[in-house]
């Protein structure tokens, strides 16, 4: 196999799963982006990262860019002799936000990009990034864009994407500090009542009509009974912002596992992103909110 003398680079989009009742299954991909830029070089490993992680950068073989570029190398039939990596990152870590799925996405593409890769990656990618992160929701926004909706067949991971209604604006509200998803998943309990695993079923199916035409609808749709309740106690802050959220008639969620809240606004529909920005101010503790963007793309290769 030869080896390409320039670089590539790869920009993917921080993404927020569930969705509330979307549990392991939805996922919105936001205008919020991690950039790797990747070369071959001789022999050996170099990697640089800046921004948010910046101590992972002494991982080396176990940085998780690294882990998928191996993943895929070895998928397309050989290692290089060395690789260098430069990771400029701004999706915050541990947060609910997609910053794992970033990583194994823009490390599966950068590997394909300098293999030469030329075949459509199709659902085997997703299978590939799906494998490494454990479950396929995030993964599958990072990789598509827009809205998707992801699940396990006899296969492996498959997923769907879908257009987000016009003018959907979330705002990201993040705390100081974040929270390991292993310990958001141990809150959850080994089983759920019948009557809420139903309830759930209808709000999930009420999240896509809400999320792709009907915005009126949100507040209802993205009711939770299988995580958000047993988490709470694990995180206090993020279940108080999103109480005040949805008082304020703002449709709130935990992002993923959390820490992070994701508020659902709607451009030309009060409240608006502005007043949700507000509450999450007046909470103090030091949350900070951003408007974004949803990024309609998903991950993207260049030079």
């Amino acid at each position: 196999m030869s080896w390409p003398e320039r670089p590539v680079v790869v920009r993917a989009p921080a993404t927020s799963a569930n969705l509330g009742p979307g549990f392991d299954s939805l996922g919105l991909a936001l205008a919020l982006h991690d950039v790797v830029t990747a070369r071959i070089i001789g022999s050996g490993l170099e990697i640089e990262v800046s921004g948010h992680g910046e101590e992972t950068a002494a991982a080396g073989e176990d940085h998780l860019v690294v882990r998928a570029m191996r993943a895929a190398f070895a998928a397309l039939g050989g290692q290089p002799p060395g690789i260098a990596l430069q990771c400029r990152n701004a999706i915050p870590q541990g947060y609910g936000l997609g910053s794992s799925a970033a990583a194994i996405v823009a490390g599966l593409l950068a590997a394909r990009a300098l293999a030469g890769a030329a075949d459509p990656p199709g659902d085997g990618l997703l299978r590939l990034a799906a494998g490494l992160e454990g479950h396929p929701d995030n993964v599958a926004a990072c990789l598509s864009g827009g809205l998707t909706i992801a699940w396990m067949s006899a296969d492996g991971a498959r997923s769907a994407r879908l257009s987000p209604l016009a003018g959907l604006a979330p705002v990201l509200c993040v705390p100081p500090e974040p929270l390991a998803t292993a310990a958001a998943r141990l809150a959850l309990p080994a089983a759920v009542p019948h009557a809420d695993a139903a309830q759930n079923s209808a709000r999930a199916a009420l999240l896509i009509a809400a999320l792709t035409g009907d915005p009126g609808l949100l507040m209802e749709a993205t009711e939770d009974f299988l995580h958000q309740r047993y988490r709470a106690a694990a995180m206090p802050r993020t279940a108080s912002l999103i109480a005040g959220l949805r008082s304020a008639g703002i449709p709130a969620v935990v992002s993923g596992a959390g820490p992070a809240v994701l508020a659902l606004t709607v451009t030309g529909r009060p409240p608006g992103a502005g007043v949700a920005a507000s509450i999450a101010a007046a909470e103090g503790a030091g949350w900070q909110a951003s408007p974004l963007g949803v990024d309609a793309q998903g991950a993207t290769t260049g030079q």
